[in-house]
C-alpha cells in the first residue's frame, strides 16, 4: 500500500456491514491495527474480527477501556444518531462517520472527541473484493490537527484522497445516486421488460458497456443518443403506447426521462 511505516493507527470499527467489512481489512493491511469491531448483529460482528488479525468482538458501545484513537461509525446514515448518543470513547479520541449524505455535526454531543468524516466513494458488496487505491475518499474534520491524522490515515490506503465539506460532499451523494443507484435500476427494469418477454437480457449487455464507456469517455452530453436525443416524436410515441399496455410506470418513467432529454437539447 502507500503507508508511511512510522504511522501505525489503533481503530475500532463500528458497523460490520459493507464498508466495514472491506474497509477493515484494507486498513490492517497497510498497516494499521483494527482492536475492536462492535455490530449490534454480534455474529456479524465475529464474522469480521475472524478476517483480522487481533480484533475482538466489543458486545456493546462502552468503548472507555479501548486503546484504540480512531472510532469508525460504519452504519446506516439512520443510525448514526443513535450510535452517537449511546458510544462512550476515551478523552482525546477521534469518531469518525462514512456517510457520504451525513453532515460531520451529527457527530457532536461528546466531550473531549474530535470528530471527522472519511467516505469511500464506491458502492460495497460484502465479499466482493475492491481497489481501494483507486477509490475517491473525501475527508473532513473538526480541527486542523484531525484533519492531518485522517488525511495520513486516508493516503495510507487511497491515491484520490480529498478535502470535501459537507455541503459538497451531500451534493456529490446526489449526483451519486443519479449515476449509480438509477442507472442500476434502470438496467434491473430493461432486464425485467425483456424477461417478461422470454428476451435474453445477456443481448443487452454489450450496448449498456459501450454506453457507460462512451459516457466516460467523451462525456455524458455528447454520448447522449436514443429517439428522444433525436426528437422522434413518433418512435417516442409508439413506444409510450406500448409500454402504457405494459406497465404504466414504466411508460410514466419513459416519458419522464425522454422530457428530461429533450428539455437538455439532445445530441443528434
Amino acid at each position: 500500500m502507500f503507508l508511511k511505516r512510522k504511522y501505525s493507527f489503533k481503530i475500532s470499527m463500528i458497523g460490520a456491514g459493507n464498508v466495514a467489512s472491506l474497509l477493515a481489512p484494507t486498513l490492517e493491511s497497510a498497516g494499521h491495527v483494527i482492536k475492536e469491531v462492535y455490530s449490534r448483529h454480534k455474529k456479524n460482528a465475529q464474522a469480521l474480527c475472524d478476517q483480522l488479525y487481533e480484533a475482538e468482538v466489543n458486545y456493546n458501545l462502552d468503548f472507555s477501556r479501548s486503546t484504540a484513537s480512531i472510532f469508525f461509525i460504519a452504519v446506516p446514515d439512520d443510525r448514526i444518531g443513535e450510535v452517537v448518543e449511546q458510544i462512550i470513547l476515551p478523552a482525546a479520541s477521534i469518531l469518525i462517520h462514512t456517510s457520504g449524505s451525513m453532515p460531520m455535526q451529527v457527530l457532536k454531543g461528546k466531550d473531549h472527541v474530535s470528530l471527522g468524516v472519511f467516505y469511500p466513494l464506491q458502492t460495497f458488496t460484502k465479499n466482493k473484493a475492491v481497489h481501494f487505491q483507486d477509490i475517491p475518499l473525501l475527508i473532513e474534520a473538526s480541527d486542523a490537527s484531525t484533519l492531518k491524522t485522517i488525511k495520513i490515515l486516508a493516503e495510507s490506503i487511497s491515491k484520490q484522497v480529498q478535502e470535501m465539506s459537507s455541503e459538497q460532499r451531500a451534493i456529490l451523494h446526489i449526483a451519486a445516486v443519479f449515476s449509480c443507484n438509477f442507472t442500476n435500476h434502470l438496467i434491473l427494469l430493461a432486464e425485467e421488460l425483456t424477461d417478461n418477454h422470454q428476451i435474453d437480457f445477456d443481448l443487452l449487455k454489450p450496448l449498456i458497456a459501450e454506453t457507460v464507456n462512451k459516457s466516460l469517455n467523451i462525456g455524458p452530453r455528447k454520448a447522449q443518443t436514443g429517439p428522444a436525443a433525436r426528437r422522434d416524436i413518433e418512435t417516442l410515441q409508439r413506444h409510450t403506447h406500448f409500454l402504457k399496455g405494459e406497465d404504466k410506470r414504466l411508460a410514466k418513467l419513459y416519458q419522464l426521462l425522454s422530457d428530461s432529454i429533450m428539455g437538455d437539447g439532445g445530441q443528434k
